[in-house]
């Protein structure tokens, strides 16, 4: 039996896509290990997103290559998209470059790989994994789905639409089909994700049709939560914004990512939005869920950024106060227009910049989670003293820990919020009376 390692580097999306290569090992009876050094054949997932990520992924191939006993390697994912055929001589020692179109192929790909063959199967158009079993490593109460591939938004700085090519939707059914199956291995709480979770159905149906996934999902018996990422504020529409109000188990929560607040950077980025438009659409959430958590994400150092834009974007954090907020520095990446405007900014600028935006935003965070104390809150627990409430979505916003007490990893409970840890964090304890229950979701009827 073949020993195989899988290594995820990047989002949400490619951890979905790992797991769909984990299903088809196990379906096919190679032998999954985590110990590279144990493993013949190891397959990294990679990102290329930013050049940051690019140079993790080169550095964990070459990591690979200089292990004592060298594996067969096969890369996967953006950086295969983006750059096999130059790669292709560069690292002589990749086995196999792919694509997500290819993970249904890959025990044939193994075994051509094991038998001395060097493949690059990098078809054009891909069109994503299709129809795959799953298998999570991860024993936590929660799973993403990815309800669509590739993105149609333009922005001047993102290699998505270079790399992913154009937004693809799951047929709903498909979606619903998965839903089904991860609940049915003790998942509790779905997150939904692509590169724009709003535009969802568009190609496909002809309209914007998240809300009627939302309602299919809702439906499932099993299923306790919830959750959107990577919306878009141009589509945050009153039919979405009821649903997400009105279905118990949509969680009032949603992310937002919106890069920018000046008018003339948002312009530069040919973002197709505005901060009025981000605005309107989250006033439209408060006013039907009054404690929605919301979360976004920001860029600074963008060329052309000048200290007025800066302060323009600091000025709309403090007036709409974010639960979360991600910042990046600004990276000019190759293909996309932003890296050939003028006025790029210095890297100690963007730095400064950063640091700022992030110490600001610390503070509101705080306020915010300050805001809770004295509260119960219906929290689902990752380990038996970590968890999560509908506030916070795993691996980027902040966490609860239980205090004086533990409970079953997997578990629901309501737990009484009574200190603020570290500005991001809080501190709960079990309600004085045995047995807390769940307590329905503030926003949700």
């Amino acid at each position: 039996m073949i020993k195989v390692a899988v290594v995820t580097l990047g989002c949400a999306k490619n951890q979905v896509d790992s797991e769909y290569i984990l299903g088809v090992l196990q379906n096919n009876q190679f032998e999954i290990v985590n110990d590279l050094n144990k493993a013949a054949l190891v397959i990294v997932n990679t990102c290329s997103f930013i050049t940051a990520a690019k140079q993790e992924a080169l550095d964990t191939i070459m990591g690979l290559v200089q292990l004592e006993r060298r594996p067969y390697i096969i890369v996967a994912g953006c950086l295969a998209q983006q750059h096999a055929r130059e790669l292709w001589s560069e690292l002589p020692e990749v086995a196999a470059f792919i694509t997500p179109a290819a993970i249904g192929r890959l025990p044939t790909i193994i075994k051509r790989v094991i038998a001395g063959e060097r493949l690059l199967d990098i078809p054009p158009g891909d069109s994503g994994p299709g129809v795959l079993p799953r298998l999570s490593r991860e024993s936590v109460p929660y799973a993403y789905l990815k309800i669509a591939e590739g993105c149609n938004n333009r922005c001047s700085f993102c290699t998505i639409p270079l790399i992913k090519g154009p937004y693809r939707s799951r047929p709903m059914e498909s979606v619903v089909a998965e839903a089904r199956a991860l609940l049915a291995n003790g998942v509790k709480e779905l997150i939904l994700v692509a590169q724009d979770t709003t535009a969802y159905g568009i190609d496909c149906y002809g309209e914007y049709r998240l809300p009627q996934l939302l309602k299919q999902l809702a439906r499932l018996p099993e299923l306790k939560w919830l959750r959107i990422l990577y919306s878009y504020p141009t589509r945050i529409t009153p039919e979405l914004v009821e649903v997400m109000a009105t279905e118990a188990k949509v969680l009032p929560y949603l992310d937002l990512p919106l890069q920018h607040a000046s008018p003339r950077i948002i312009k530069l980025m040919q973002r197709g939005d505005s901060a009025e438009i981000a605005l309107k659409a989250i006033e439209r959430l408060r006013r039907a869920m009054p404690e929605i958590a919301l979360r976004s994400t920001f860029i600074v150092g963008f060329p052309g950024e000048r200290e007025a834009d800066y302060q323009e974007l600091l000025d709309f954090l403090a007036a709409i106060k974010f639960d979360w907020v991600g910042a990046f520095k600004y990276s000019p990446e190759a293909g996309t227009r932003a890296a050939y405007l003028p006025d790029q900014v210095p890297d100690e600028l963007k730095d400064e910049r950063y640091h700022r935006l992030m110490e600001q935003q610390q503070a509101i965070t705080r306020a915010c989670n300050g805001r809770w104390l004295g509260r119960e809150l219906p929290v689902i627990m990752e380990t038996s003293t970590i968890g999560r409430s509908f506030r916070q979505a795993p691996e980027v916003d902040g966490l609860i820990y239980l205090e004086g007490s533990t409970l079953p990893p997997g578990s629901m409970a309501a737990l009484k919020m009574v200190r603020v840890h570290e500005n991001y964090d809080l501190i709960a304890r079990l309600p004085e009376r045995d047995n807390a229950a769940v307590t329905a979701l503030p926003g949700n009827s």
